[in-house]
């Protein structure tokens, strides 16, 4: 086992303005929502689910992030907010 160097404080003020500049952090909910969404498992600022899905999509969205060094749910997280801030459901 290699000895490992004891990792940085973290600075919370850098991670934040991180967050903030995400695509999705400028987006404002609508007026109608409710402050705070309480389906799912409250994880930090999202909420887990569990979805099911047909094995030929998993595996592409497998291979979306293999291939882009990201992670599954991160795949879908986007994939989702695409279609919602497309057209394909108005």
């Amino acid at each position: 086992m290699a000895i490992q160097r004891k990792p940085k404080p973290i600075d919370r003020a850098a991670q934040e303005a991180f967050i903030a500049g995400a695509p999705d952090a400028a987006h404002s909910e609508p007026a109608s929502a409710p402050a705070t969404y309480d389906k799912g498992i409250a994880k930090g600022h999202k909420r887990q689910i569990s979805l099911t899905i047909a094995p030929e999509i998993l595996r592409r969205v497998d291979e979306i992030a293999k291939r882009t060094g990201q992670a599954r749910a991160a795949v879908i997280n986007m994939a989702i907010y695409r279609a919602l801030e497309g057209d394909i459901f108005k």
